[in-house]
């Protein structure tokens, strides 16, 4: 069995974290450069259809991609502690660096102790920085700076862009993943990606309740890699398997087929369980239809095993409550009430004005990676929609600018 890793990272890493991965017998490797860490999560949505895994060349770029859940596969980064940090010390060393009086960014202090105390080195002038999500490029320049001028000798910095604007100010090394840390972070996402074959080898069934007959319903499943046979007069059996069923409705979010199919029926109830069998599926299936009858006319609900159920998507009559259309959404979408009345107030607040995550963060005074969370997820439910970009006014990544529509 082969396997395709996307290996993600600039173009100066990229290649040589390839070809360490290329040593594995049964895997194949897609080489992705970004030329600024902000492009990470682009180019993993621009090719998520064509790997079963990703491997970042280091913590920032999986972060971001991570953080813009692009992330559809199993997905593991190059760790630079251990081996990498320590094979950057014996480099300095050997270039007449005094390795006690460095800046270094994105590994923790903790981690740098843990490193040089292996190797006898004291620690209590160097000086770290660890990676957070809402560090951007320029922050991480200032940091190096600081420390340079309060008398660091050397920045050591894991982002290719940091790299780029020090060296030409002072004394920097790069760090590069060792070889044995490519090997571990391989190891692990391969791991990761037999566990979730496994997983989605599972199978699902789904039950559908069309009363006047499968007008689109035989095109529909194809979406699905499913086969589809006759269970009841009224109710259609639907064969598939977890993967395909989670790629099509976006993580188990959404089920875009439900309202085409409601294009051409009345009544669309679709039920899907997730089971380790199939006499297991079928039970959790015909859980989810009894689920879906009583939500309303157009619904399809997932059951999964320890009594979890699914909203995918649901449209119900026009004059239901307000409060009863938004517990259906909160259902669907994975948010609370509660989170959706403060985004309707926010939307209500923006008026026709487009808003980015970082005002949402604001206005809900969340983090800005739940925002864009809370967007993506309203999203893939048709209740927010995608306007553009606009410049952060940093290095980062560009703000996306949305309209709500919940």
């Amino acid at each position: 069995m082969t396997i395709e890793i996307g290996v993600v990272g600039p173009h100066d890493l990229v290649d040589d974290v390839a070809a360490t991965c290329e040593e594995q017998p049964g895997v194949t490797v897609r080489r992705l450069h970004y030329d600024h860490e902000s492009q990470a999560p682009a180019v993993v949505e621009a090719h998520s259809g064509h790997v079963e895994a990703w491997l970042f060349t280091g913590v920032v770029p999986y972060s971001l991609a991570r953080d813009a859940n692009a992330l559809t596969r199993p997905a593991a980064f190059v760790d630079y502690t251990g081996a990498t940090l320590l094979q950057a010390a014996v480099r300095l060393l050997r270039d007449g660096h005094d390795v006690t009086r460095i800046s270094i960014d994105t590994v923790t202090g903790a981690d740098v102790a843990s490193t040089f105390g292996e190797a006898g080195l004291p620690v209590d002038r160097v000086r770290s920085l660890p990676y957070r999500s809402d560090l951007s490029s320029d922050d991480v320049v200032a940091f190096h700076r600081r420390q340079h001028k309060a008398g660091a000798l050397v920045a050591v910095t894991c982002i290719s862009s940091v790299y780029e604007v020090l060296r030409h100010e002072m004394p920097a090394l790069r760090l590069a993943p060792s070889n044995h840390s490519v090997r571990t972070a391989l190891r692990q996402v391969l791991l990761h990606a037999n566990s979730q074959a496994q997983e989605d080898a599972q199978i699902a069934l789904g039950l559908a309740n069309l009363p006047d007959g499968d007008d689109g319903l035989l095109r529909e499943v194809a979406t699905l890699g499913a086969t589809l046979a006759r269970f009841a007069p009224d109710t259609y059996l639907i064969v598939t398997t977890r993967g395909p069923l989670h790629d099509a409705t976006g993580g188990f979010t959404a089920l875009p087929m439900l309202r085409r199919l409601a294009d051409r029926h009345d009544t669309v109830q679709i039920g899907f369980g997730l089971g380790r069998s199939a006499a297991e599926a079928e039970n959790l299936a015909r859980r989810a239809l009894s689920r879906a009858r009583r939500v309303g006319p157009t619904t399809a609900v997932l059951s999964l095993r320890g009594e979890t159920d699914i909203v995918l998507e649901s449209t119900t009559p026009a004059p239901q409550p307000a409060e009863v259309n938004l517990a259906v959404i909160a259902q669907r979408v994975g948010l609370s009430v509660p989170t959706l009345l403060r985004l309707r107030e926010v939307r209500t607040t923006a008026g026709e004005k487009p808003l980015t995550s970082r005002e949402v963060a604001d206005q809900l005074k969340v983090q800005q990676r739940t925002a864009r969370r809370m967007l993506h997820r309203l999203e893939l439910a048709g209740l927010a929609e995608r306007l553009g970009n606009l410049a952060s006014g940093t290095s980062g990544r560009p703000l996306t600018l949305y309209r709500l529509t919940l």
